[in-house]
């Protein structure tokens, strides 16, 4: 037999009963919702651990806590100040007890929280680990839907 011929693994854990993980992941989100919308740029990047990488929807690489807070302030002060969204977590998937894989889509809505889109407008993947308890964002990556 060939690796082609070789069915991949399925990598997923469920050794755990990941309830409370699921539910701390949704807040991540809740909270870079929150963020978004009210230009936090603190608590947008406070589940950052210190090496995450992020890159934005334009395709722009990110490094470090520090970079992420950096540009999170820039565009949270100037061009996405009067942007609003509504964040929903489509999935999330455990690799191991201490890593999850989640999706966030996003739509574009008013100040009021009406939406803007009738069909997300980003998606995002989110790399996650889990360290003395506490879930942080390893990698993010945000992508604009073409329409």
């Amino acid at each position: 037999m060939t690796t082609t011929d070789a069915r991949p693994p399925l990598i997923e854990d469920s050794t755990v009963d990941h309830e409370r993980d699921v539910a701390a992941i949704r807040q991540i989100i809740a909270d870079a919702e929150k963020a978004f919308n009210t230009n936090d740029a603190e608590l947008l990047t406070a589940p950052f651990a210190r090496n995450a990488s992020v890159v934005n929807a334009m395709g722009v690489q990110m490094t470090g806590r520090e970079a992420i807070q950096d540009a999170n302030q820039r565009g949270l002060s100037g061009f996405l100040r009067d942007e609003h969204a509504r964040y929903r977590m489509t999935d999330v998937v455990f690799l191991r007890p201490d890593v999850a894989v989640a999706h966030k889509h996003a739509w574009a809505t008013t100040p009021d929280g009406e939406l803007i889109d009738t069909d997300h407008a980003m998606v995002a993947i989110y790399v996650l680990v889990k360290e003395d308890g506490r879930w942080w964002v390893a990698a993010r990556q945000n992508t604009l839907v073409a329409r």
